[in-house]
């Protein structure tokens, strides 16, 4: 008799045989989803980690009572 093993083997080599096909199309889909999940995986990481704000130095200027104003 068959065992569990045996039969798991012979079912994916009738699905690949069956499905030669679509194999190719299969596998750009699937390696397109992995790249997508990788990329949005890092954003989120990314997305964590906020740069420290930009100071920029200067001074402050009041304007004058008789300057018109823009």
């Amino acid at each position: 008799m068959f065992g569990l093993s045996e039969i798991a083997i012979i079912l994916v080599v009738v699905i690949a045989v069956l499905c030669a096909k679509k194999l190719p199309e299969l596998a750009r889909s699937a390696g397109k989803s992995a790249r997508i999940l990788k990329a949005e995986a890092k954003a989120m990481k990314d997305e964590g980690e906020q740069p420290a704000p930009r100071v920029v130095q200067g001074e402050a200027v009041t304007p004058r009572a008789d300057e018109p104003r823009a």
